[in-house]
């Protein structure tokens, strides 16, 4: 490994997110416990925070693709989802557009439990204690920010928002009609 790409991994940068995505898996993996507001708070404030920290991280450039593993489980990822899918009820889907404009019914559910199967994938990759290991977690972590977990997570902050802020968003409409 060329110590360009270990001062990558060791980065600022990287260890941020992992710190994020360590508090977004152990809340998400606690949300049966927690009232819907303090999850809608929850994630209003650490959305936000893992899109800037993905969008920071660095190239980096992988040794030795055999130590590229997932980890999360499908049951675990179905569990995750069954608790999202409870906690959130009759708001559970919302729509949005397709590249074709077209719109499509998503799932709250299944987008939070798809950014947490990135990010504990990452981090369990991550605390591997081989280079090579950490250098497939920060660059698939990279490439999913970009096709996987990016997406779905700016996708997810409007519905957040919106949830939070229904009664106001409301009350402001119907200040101009």
């Amino acid at each position: 490994m060329s110590k360009d790409n270990l001062d990558k991994i060791k980065s600022v940068q990287v260890l941020e997110l992992i710190r994020v995505a360590h508090e977004f898996c152990v809340f998400t993996e606690d949300i049966e416990k927690q009232e819907l507001n303090n999850i809608l708070s929850f994630y209003e404030k650490v959305l936000p925070l893992l899109y800037l920290k993905g969008s920071l991280l660095p190239d980096v450039v992988v040794t030795d693709e055999s130590l590229n593993e997932r980890y999360v489980s499908e049951e675990h990822w179905e569990n995750i989802f069954m608790n999202f899918r409870n906690k959130f009820g009759k708001d559970e889907y919302f729509w949005v557009l397709d590249s074709s404009k077209e719109p499509l019914k998503a799932s709250i559910a299944e987008h939070f439990a798809d950014i947490y199967q990135d990010m504990k994938d990452f981090i369990i990759l991550f605390q591997n204690s081989r280079l090579a290991a950490k250098e497939n977690a920060v660059f698939e972590m990279k490439r999913y920010f970009a096709v996987h977990w990016g997406p779905r997570l700016t996708t997810i902050m409007p519905v957040i928002h919106n949830l939070i802020y229904a009664q106001r968003i409301r009350e402001h409409e119907e200040s101009f009609i």
